[in-house]
């Protein structure tokens, strides 16, 4: 009978002992898992009569009580025993472990990921150590361009007499779009397959650390090339993802900029989701925040990357995860994203 299975399990557990932690595990196995032996009993509780489930219901659960404080009691003489030893692992970690959460700057980066992949773009990546090749001259810019002094970059080995020699921490991700167009075609400058890839990743400025800016940061840049690629194109894609991203309500507009590699090149704002588009003191009272610019590729950067710029055309679009971040969390100090206080990650648990 299971009252008769009940009691002998009493007496088997009020005698439990163990030498050392390896054992109270196998107890608590032998016992309390799922496919121990108090679970047995659950199971075997179905087919107990009506007018004795009462009974066996209240044995049962003293049962399990007497093993639960049982196991517990001998994992804590264990434990003791244990502190007592003197050769301690000065190297383990110390307890209790402070469990990691993902960074709020990954948990953003995922979440653009994720809307442009549900979109048809893939992943591409490229190095952080890169040529000016692809920086800037396959990006369209000129030799004395700004972006290439020593105030905006980082340059690892410098040559004045031939720019193209010169190895740089990366500017920008634009340099992953380059190698991706350099190849995804033939000889002939047809296209092996529709370019549409995402590309993430850290870039590095030559910039005065402060709450607003710099050294390093994070981007996402978007690429599309394909036969017919329109500026509507471009526009429908960020109209999804900003709803996407800031809620179904979320309104755009694109605004004339300048970008080397694009053109036409715009800057994109959304209507702020704090005031609603009705103006207040996150959007300094216009009801618009930038977010990313934007544009058609620039038929140059065709050419200089081996596509035929008179069949094929495209776009492109770029934006700063910290700036999406700060705009999802509000968060002040952009400093906050590379000083590792747990105290400051540990409030993005809920988002991860």
């Amino acid at each position: 009978m299971i009252l008769d299975k009940i009691d002998e399990l009493l007496k088997e557990v009020q005698n439990l002992s163990a030498k050392n932690a390896e054992e109270v595990e196998q107890l608590r196995l032998r016992y309390l898992s799922k496919k121990g032996e108090i679970t047995a009993l659950m199971n075997d509780f179905r087919e107990v009569a009506a007018d004795q489930k009462k009974t066996v219901g209240m044995k049962i659960n003293e049962l399990k009580t007497l093993a639960t404080e049982r196991i517990n009691q001998l994992r804590e003489e264990c434990e003791t025993q244990d502190s007592g030893d003197d050769s301690i692992d000065l190297t383990r970690t110390p307890y209790p472990i402070q469990l990691g959460t993902r960074h709020p700057l990954t948990i953003v980066t995922n979440e653009i990921i994720d809307i442009f992949s549900r979109m048809g773009f893939v992943l591409a990546d490229g190095p952080e150590v890169e040529d000016d090749m692809h920086v800037f001259t396959k990006m369209n810019f000129a030799a004395d361009h700004p972006a290439r002094d020593m105030q905006d970059t980082f340059f690892v080995s410098q040559h004045p007499n031939d720019v193209t020699k010169n190895i740089l921490l990366r500017s920008h991700t634009s340099s992953v779009q380059a190698r991706v167009m350099e190849n995804m075609h033939t000889e002939d400058g047809k296209l092996t397959a529709p370019i549409r890839v995402i590309c993430p990743g850290r870039v590095y400025r030559n910039e005065a650390i402060t709450a607003r800016a710099h050294c390093f940061f994070h981007q996402v840049e978007g690429l599309y090339i394909d036969k017919n690629v329109s500026f509507t194109d471009l526009k429908q894609v960020l109209l999804s993802f900003a709803r996407e991203m800031f809620g179904a309500d979320t309104q755009i507009r694109l605004r004339p900029s300048y970008f080397p590699f694009t053109e036409p090149s715009a800057e994109m704002d959304i209507s702020c989701f704090i005031c609603g588009g009705e103006g207040c003191g996150f959007c300094k009272h216009t009801g618009w925040v930038e977010i990313l610019g934007c544009g058609m590729v620039d038929p140059n950067v065709l050419e200089q990357c081996g596509i035929d710029s008179k069949e094929y055309s495209g776009y492109a679009f770029g934006m700063g995860v910290e700036r999406i971040t700060n705009l999802k969390y509000r968060v002040s100090d952009l400093r906050m994203f590379s000083e590792n206080d747990v105290r400051f990650l540990k409030e993005f648990e809920a988002a991860n």
